[in-house]
């Protein structure tokens, strides 16, 4: 079985785990943990770099003394380096300061050694040192629109990430609540990529901005990178045009409000989803705790839930709480605001706990790395 390593960056620390043999002889697997690695610091955001010989830890931290900081490690964990000036700061011209670190994303293979960082208040950064120092993208920050996006629940902020692994100038962000926005030119220039995906919380008439949604999560087809799965607050969707056109892939879900979404690595039209009631409750509906998943971009969905607890069930999976791995047949996994922390090793269909009475999970990362 692939040697997986599972990063969970919680509200008081991160977390590691590693896949042990189980005790007893049964064959099974399980979960062994370190941490907390930062303790006392909110873990936002995870970067695992397998691009490189040494796969590249990278975590943004927020420390309410210190402030927040993007910390590496090249040996899983065993050590980490914090350089002496921020590796993300906000130039002086534009006025402001870094509050948060929400997404750290290595790009894909067409761009070696660069690394996006998304941050609150919304902006972009880029690394082309494999996530050892930054520099602003002036033109998003520059956007004429910039200055109308609002700031969600959460605050504002540049919180999805997504390359294409083939064509390094495509790249797309979703920011809350500014909606999608694209670049085909490597970053010199963005456009709002949001036609088809609605702004429930605006008047009817009003509910098909430009820009301005409340885009929750964005993940990347496996077959087809130009594939896209998205989920708002209201509604999920799909564009088959990175990000041109969206159409609404919701109807067979119980809700279609949610935070996260994560597409399997090897299969394409494969997606995941934790769909959440709408109303002001914003539970698992039926209080169930299932993952949803769709074998075809959206036209179905099935409820996962072998080994998962029974109703009721009360645990909220956060935007990047959800994710999946890149071995086989493919890992699922997801943390919820109760501490607990499931994995499935085959694509959905069984779920084990891996680790339980954590602080609230903000963040789950896992990759093969041996």
């Amino acid at each position: 079985m692939d040697d997986v390593l599972l990063a969970v960056g919680t509200q008081k620390g991160l977390f590691l785990g590693r896949r042990q043999p189980a005790s007893g002889g049964s064959g099974g697997r399980r979960w062994e943990f370190t941490g907390p690695h930062f303790p006392m610091q909110a873990v936002y955001s995870v970067g695992i770099d397998t691009r490189r010989d040494v796969p590249r830890l990278l975590v943004g931290a927020d420390s309410s003394h210190w402030g927040p900081s993007v910390f590496r490690s090249d040996d899983l964990g065993g050590s980490w380096h914090e350089p002496p000036r921020p590796a993300v700061r906000f130039p002086e011209d534009t006025g402001t300061s870094l509050e948060r670190v929400w997404q750290l994303h290595p790009a894909g293979p067409a761009a070696p050694g660069v690394v996006y960082a998304g941050t609150q208040p919304g902006a972009l950064f880029r690394s082309e040192d494999d996530g050892e120092t930054f520099t602003l993208v002036r033109s998003l920050w520059d956007h004429p629109q910039r200055p109308e996006w609002e700031a969600g629940f959460g605050g504002q902020a540049v919180h999805t990430v997504v390359t294409h692994p083939e064509d390094a100038d495509t790249v797309t962000v979703a920011v809350s609540t500014g909606g999608v926005y694209r670049s085909r030119d490597g970053g010199a220039s963005w456009a709002p990529a949001n036609a088809g995906v609605q702004a429930t919380f605006l008047p009817e008439e009003q509910r098909f901005p430009e820009f301005g949604q409340c885009v929750h999560k964005i993940a990347q087809d496996a077959a087809d990178p130009d594939r896209l799965y998205l989920q708002n607050h209201g509604g999920v969707y799909r564009s088959d045009d990175s990000g041109a056109r969206w159409t609404g892939i919701g109807g067979g879900l119980p809700a279609d409000f949610g935070f996260a979404v994560a597409a399997h690595k090897h299969r394409g039209d494969v997606a995941y989803v934790f769909p959440l009631s709408a109303d002001a409750h914003r539970m698992p509906p039926d209080y169930r705790c299932r993952v949803f998943r769709t074998e075809d971009a959206g036209a179905s969905w099935s409820p996962l839930s072998e080994g998962l607890p029974d109703a009721p069930s009360y645990g909220v999976v956060l935007r990047d709480a959800m994710c999946t791995d890149d071995a086989e047949p493919g890992g699922v996994y997801f943390g919820n605001r109760n501490g607990e922390v499931y994995a499935s090793a085959d694509q959905g269909d069984s779920w084990r706990l891996a680790v339980s009475h954590l602080p609230d999970v903000l963040c789950v990362r896992a990759a093969v790395v041996g």
